[in-house]
């Protein structure tokens, strides 16, 4: 079984400026991170744009539709900026892929060493082999469908909708 993982950007890969104090983008961290995961599965990765998911356009989304459209792989994972994933998800998950198809980020910085990264993309690799097609936010060791989840910005986890949050 192979996995693609498109890669986009996200608080996943940003890398901290000490001269300015700012958050920024030079290159993925996923090889480092497979890599540390001793991950033996047969992946190809594909960074698709470096961008944090706010800025993230419908011209992007499209992008990330047309690679998980054209690829040969059935197994999808998409590492993606928190704040808008569901947004993408929903996209996904209206095109009707015969894929699975599983978006994943993480809520501190890859290189910060507390990061939720490593956890989730090893999260995100296992649901991706086991779940049925559909698309999936995979976060913090939980999967959610892309239709009932919302990111809950008090508490700073991914958690079902239910009728009082809507």
């Amino acid at each position: 079984m192979s996995i693609k993982i498109l890669i986009t950007g996200g608080t996943f890969d940003k890398e901290y400026d000490e001269i300015n104090g700012k958050l920024y983008f030079k290159n993925t961290h996923l090889p480092e991170i497979l890599n540390l995961g001793r991950c033996n599965l047969t992946i190809e990765v594909k960074t698709l744009m470096m961008i944090d998911s706010l800025e993230m356009t419908e011209a992007d989304r499209h992008l990330i539709i047309e690679h998980c459209k054209h690829g040969n792989e059935t197994r999808i994972v998409i590492t993606h900026g928190t704040d808008t994933m569901t947004d993408t998800a929903a996209v996904l998950g209206a095109a009707n892929l015969n894929k699975t198809i599983v978006l994943t980020g993480a809520m501190i910085p890859y290189k910060f060493g507390s990061s939720d990264g490593l956890f989730n993309m090893g999260s995100a690799l296992a649901f991706a082999q086991t779940l049925p097609v559909g698309v999936y936010v995979v976060m913090n060791g939980r999967y959610f469908n892309w239709n009932n989840v919302r990111k809950n910005k008090v508490s700073g986890i991914f958690e079902e909708k239910t009728k009082k949050h809507e």
